[in-house]
């Protein structure tokens, strides 16, 4: 039987929620290793098994992986989130790439002073619906899809649909000039697997508090 993933990371978000929504995305369950304090990552470091002395780190089919991009790709390739062929994982990557980068506001928000973090949520729902959602708008509208690249879900699908409800919860109503957005919204939730990690008791992780932030200082602080 083969093992199932062991994610290395914080208890929240971060950067390895990404790596847990393209899981239960493909239905593979998983277990966690929660980092609690700063010597659990010295002994992660000390015995090699961070390879930029970093995580996330994940332990998948004998390796362990480290930065996000390249777990997500490895998972994405590895259970069938990456289309058909190298046309659709170029579109695939690139709209991950791109929406990556507007969730790395979302994942840095939380530590910002909090005379910084109202200003940031401006800037992240200005480059929202100025820069990103336009595009994602445009190419659902022009294929009339059901999903961003080709005929099945794909690993842009669920980032996209990760950021979007990220960026709910800070602003409600900011798919509200985006109505093939709303519909993709709708419709990836409903995909029975992300459905189920969407449902209260799943290892999708809750929006950041104060003992997350103060954890996440208490284990990387130099």
């Amino acid at each position: 039987m083969e093992a199932r993933p062991k994610l290395h990371y914080p208890n929240g978000r971060g950067r390895m929620e990404s790596v847990r929504w393209a899981l239960a995305a493909a239905g593979v369950e998983f277990d966690e290793e929660f980092l609690e304090t700063r010597e659990q990552l010295h002994k992660l470091q000390k015995g090699k098994h961070l390879l930029f002395q970093q995580v996330p780190m994940v332990e998948i089919d004998g390796m362990k992986l480290v930065q996000t991009r390249s777990i997500l790709h490895y998972i994405a390739e590895k259970y069938h989130l990456f289309g058909s062929d190298l046309k659709e994982k170029t579109l695939i990557d690139m709209y991950v790439e791109g929406t990556l980068d507007l969730l790395e506001m979302i994942i840095t928000h939380p530590f910002l002073k909090p005379e910084d973090q109202q200003k940031e949520v401006v800037s992240m729902t200005q480059k929202a619906v100025i820069r990103y959602f336009p595009v994602f708008e445009k190419i659902l509208r022009d294929h009339g899809q059901k999903f961003l690249v080709g005929n099945q879900l794909s690993l842009a699908d669920v980032i996209l649909l990760q950021t979007i409800l990220a960026l709910e919860e800070k602003v409600p109503n900011i798919l509200a000039a985006f109505p093939h957005l709303q519909e993709f919204t709708v419709k990836i939730s409903n995909v029975p697997t992300i459905k189920k990690f969407l449902e209260p008791g799943s290892k999708k992780k809750p929006p950041p508090d104060d003992v997350y932030v103060r954890t996440v200082y208490t284990i990387f602080a130099p």
